[in-house]
């Protein structure tokens, strides 16, 4: 099934988060969460599969290592996930696409390259710098 949405891309020129906005974005994040969780599932089978009882040291520090990192990446996308979720129960609640801190609107290019964006771009730069200043001390 084609998806009604794969054509569109929101506009600046169209009233901000109209239904049909609202709709691309939730497409797209319902999208990336399907991914990450079907990534998250061919991780844990293939950790099931490997054995990390290598006889050999190196190898064994090495799958242990590699099990390591697979499981911080797993850990990640389970923060991913929620986050996620949390920006479709914005859409749910109509508070998608504005700046928590200013309420003013999120830019079209920002949620398009990263649809969990709680923050306008200012807002975020200005986050960022305090804390820089707080990590400085």
């Amino acid at each position: 099934m084609a998806s009604k949405t794969k054509e569109y891309k929101p506009s600046e020129k169209e009233k901000f988060m109209n239904a049909r906005q609202l709709a691309y974005f939730k497409e797209k994040l319902l999208a990336w969460r399907t991914e990450i969780q079907r990534d998250s599932a061919e991780t844990v089978e293939s950790l099931q599969e490997h054995n990390l009882n290598a006889p050999d040291l190196a190898d064994r520090a090495t799958s242990e290592s590699d099990r390591s990192i697979e499981l911080r990446a797993r850990d990640r996308q389970r923060k991913l996930i929620s986050k996620i979720n949390q920006a479709l129960k914005r859409i749910e609640d109509g508070e998608y696409g504005y700046c928590e801190d200013t309420g003013e609107p999120i830019s079209l290019q920002r949620l398009d390259a990263r649809p969990i964006a709680t923050l306008s771009l200012e807002a975020q730069e200005r986050h960022e710098r305090r804390e820089k200043v707080y990590r400085d001390d």
